[in-house]
């Protein structure tokens, strides 16, 4: 079910139905267009968007696939179906440039494996189209459209005696005009022409009377008359005659042909039916290749899960300007049926809204959808919108009782099968009364289990969808700094109107907007701004995550390097082990084969004193040459010295870790653990396992020079938690603005950040003087520097913290 009735109109669905017909060739293909309906059948609409994703893979591969002559001859039939009635050549001519379409379509997925296009190839299958017809027509058409003059024996001898006779009777007319020319009577330049259907010689009207014959026109003129001469006058009669039985002959042929055709009319007009939808789902591809549209899977399930979707006539349009649309992710799913989108305005919300209508509508209408692969489509039987304007001056409506009679609708016939769109939710009335109806339809669409989209700027809707089962709040993201739409969509967390700030940048008084605060009170005031911070915030943190992705890969790339160098280095060293190794049991042989051969000399010799002598040389010249060290250079030591400390640990004793270098500074004592500080670490280690040492020893292996304090008295969480890094002072005065700023750098340093942002505006550059000068004054500011261009520039500071 639909509603309303002009929901195609409201979503944009009638403009895509117009480029659809723009794109069919025949008056077949724009019959179909004009006959799409939204389908409420999950089968038919997974056959429908099959059938247009087979077309579409047809026009890609590049194939020969006929992009011509789908011509509509369905009248043709309907009149041939008729007992006596002929068709004309033209008629015939149409017929089989059709007809050889349409054989060429069927050859084309007979060609093909049945499991390539299954759908299309089944279809054609059903398509029959008898050769015997086909011949016929051909054996009695050309190519060009004419009767062949093989056609009929009857027809052969007319043309070919035609053909005789008109060859007689112009050879006897180029002898007359030359013999005109000749005499005078007319110009070199002119020729025979045709007048009547008669052959005839144009001649000065002066000269008429001297060449004998019919006269059947005249110039305008009066100076030229156009004569058949007598003796041709015969000649041209039997020519008409001969033409005259060629028309009746070809007519005799042209009914045979049609009584022909007359029993295979039913299965042509299928054919024809599968000709114009060709051309239909032709136009379907070519669009969705246009819109570079997709057949995401397609459950019988009630969902949205859509990643890059963009709107398909917005897309189109961008598409011939050269530009790109921000696509849409969203998702809504059981526990999120029901999204509530806020933000300010021309931020891009109903454009969001009709997208998802938009492509719902569409893909249930049997076309591809535009968004990118891995997407999923779920399946609603009812689609109920609410946009627009929709008062009445017959119905005697404002907008907002329309507006409640579309909600009557809705909440009557809401189901779980449903997917219901509002822009715009609540307006039209007082705004404390618009909002606590809104409160009180949405609670009950919410019970309905429906599906939907709603765009509002009602803080109380926000806070609903906060705390209630079935909502999620999204926020249309907008730059805060520049106050530019940047038209994403961001679910889970709502958005600001940015109303305050919007109506500043146009140039509405700051004592009108300060009033306009107080008088909306500080809880809606302070929402908006939390709201805003936590965009700016955002933003910057997702730069940080970039950067820190960079650095993790650096990181990750260093790594394996040390690891690949360190597995290089082990693999060396057991290397040159096992050469020392080999080395050593070489040596080692060596020396044993020496003892031997010196032990058996000198017991050849008897141990006589001078051979035993020289063995013994041997021996020790041996030992001198191969077990020789080799001098090492002794490096200086690049362990630090550490002086160790007498006395017991206790708490604030500095300490080091037995066998390392880390040192610390312990923290507390429990049993035998202690826990220590080691840079910004902390970590329980026995007690036995360090040993104090001094104070300069620590201070030479840290580079402190002063113990940290720890503040007290003060509720750090609470702090935490309303801090934000992102301190907007614009329009203060200087004084006020530095009492804020003080207040703001005292929390930072406390809270230990390490980086902040102050927005204080560009204008004369007053104010930006008078922070940067101020906080060269903290000993706990390392640097400043401007934001980046597209953040702020001059109209921000960056601080850096020690």
């Amino acid at each position: 079910m639909l509603y309303p009735n002009t929901i195609e109109q409201k979503l944009g669905f009638d403009k895509l139905r117009e480029l659809l017909k723009e794109a069919c060739i025949s008056p077949l293909g724009r019959g179909f267009v004009e006959k799409i309906r939204f389908s409420d059948n999950f089968g038919m609409v997974e056959k429908l968007v099959s059938q247009t994703a087979e077309m579409k893979r047809v026009m890609e591969i590049g194939e020969d696939f006929p992009s011509q002559n789908y011509i509509d001859a369905t009248p043709y039939l309907k009149r041939a179906s008729i007992e006596g009635m002929l068709l004309t050549l033209e008629e015939f001519s149409d017929l089989k440039a059709s007809l050889q379409t349409i054989r060429l379509c069927l050859r084309f997925f007979a060609n093909q494996e049945p499991e390539s296009f299954p759908l299309l190839s089944e279809y054609a299958k059903t398509v029959r189209v008898d050769k015997a017809i086909t011949d016929s027509i051909d054996k009695i058409i050309d190519d060009r459209g004419q009767i062949r003059d093989t056609a009929s024996p009857e027809l052969a001898r007319i043309r070919k005696k035609l053909i005789s006779e008109q060859a007689g009777i112009r050879k006897k007319l180029d002898t007359m005009l030359r013999t005109a020319k000749s005499s005078g009577w007319i110009s070199e330049d002119v020729s025979l022409t045709v007048r009547n259907g008669r052959v005839v010689i144009p001649l000065a009207a002066e000269h008429k009377r001297k060449l004998k014959g019919f006269i059947h026109d005249e110039s305008s003129t009066g100076q030229t008359v156009f004569i058949e001469p007598t003796d041709v006058f015969e000649s041209n009669n039997e020519i008409r005659e001969l033409e005259y039985e060629e028309r009746r002959e070809i007519n005799r042929i042209l009914m045979h042909l049609t009584d022909q055709l007359r029993p295979f009319v039913p299965d042509l007009q299928k054919a024809y039916s599968f000709l114009g939808l060709m051309d239909f789902l032709r136009a379907k591809a070519k669009i969705a290749i246009q819109m570079n549209a997709t057949n995401p899977t397609f459950v019988n399930k009630q969902f949205v899960d859509w990643k890059d979707a963009r709107h398909p006539l917005l897309h189109l349009s961008f598409q011939k300007q050269g530009k790109k649309v921000v696509p849409l992710n969203i998702q809504l799913q059981d526990k999120q049926r029901i999204l509530i989108v806020s933000g300010p305005n021309a931020g891009g919300k109903s454009v969001s809204l009709k997208t998802v209508g938009l492509i719902q509508y569409m893909h249930q209408c049997g076309l591809l959808v535009p968004m990118a692969d891995g997407s999923s489509m779920g399946f609603f039987q009812n689609i109920f919108i609410d946009i627009g304007d929709e008062q009445s001056l017959e119905n005697d409506l404002s907008t907002y009782s329309s507006h409640l009679t579309n909600m009557r609708h809705f909440l009557t016939l809401a189901n779980k099968r449903t997917l219901f769109l509002i822009d715009e939710f609540g307006t039209g009335t007082e705004p404390g009364l618009g909002g606590a109806i809104a409160e009180a339809i949405l609670e009950d669409l919410t019970k309905s289990g429906a599906y939907g989209v709603i765009n509002t700027h009602y803080t109380n809707l926000k806070v609903l969808a906060d705390k209630t089962e079935g909502l999620v709040n999204g926020a249309m993201r907008f730059d805060g700094e520049h106050l530019e739409p940047i038209y994403q969509l961001e679910i889970g967390r709502p958005g600001s109107s940015f109303a305050f700030e919007i109506a500043s940048k146009i140039g509405l008084p700051n004592t009108v907007i300060n009033r306009a605060k107080e008088k909306l009170g500080t809880q809606q005031v302070n929402f908006e701004k939390l709201l805003k911070e936590l965009d700016i915030e955002r933003k910057v943190f997702a730069e940080k995550n970039i950067e820190l992705g960079i650095k993790e890969r650096k990181a990750a790339q260093q790594l394996s390097e040390y690891t690949k160098l360190k597995s290089n280095l082990e693999n060396n060293e057991k290397k040159l082990v096992n050469d020392a190794k080999q080395k050593a049991k070489n040596l080692l042989s060596d020396a044993n084969q020496l003892i031997e051969n010196t032990i058996r000399e000198i017991k050849e010799n008897k141990a006589e004193k001078e051979k035993t002598k020289t063995v013994r040389t041997t021996l020790e010249n041996f030992g001198k040459k191969n077990l020789k060290l080799e001098e090492v250079e002794e490096l200086p030591s690049e362990d630090n010295v550490f002086e160790p400390e007498d006395g017991a640990i206790t708490v604030g004793s500095y300490v080091r870790v037995i066998g390392q270098n880390a040192t610390g500074e312990v923290l507390s004592l429990k049993g035998k653990d202690a826990e220590i500080r080691i840079g910004d670490l902390k970590s329980n280690i026995k007690l036995n396992r360090l040993e104090k040492v001094s104070n300069r020893t620590y201070k030479e292996a840290t580079g402190e020079k002063k113990l940290r304090t720890v503040s007290k008295g003060v509720d750090l969480n609470e702090r935490m938690m309303n801090f934000s890094f992102n301190l907007d002072i614009r329009g203060k005065r200087g004084e006020e603005a530095l009492g804020v700023l003080d207040s703001f750098m005292d929390n930072a340093i406390m809270l230990g950040y390490d980086e902040l942002r102050v927005v204080h505006g560009k204008g004369d550059g007053i104010l930006r003087t008078l922070v940067r000068n101020h906080l060269r004054g903290y000993s706990h500011v390392a640097g400043m520097q401007d934001e980046h261009a597209d953040r702020g520039g001059a109209g921000v500071t960056i601080v850096k913290l020690k």
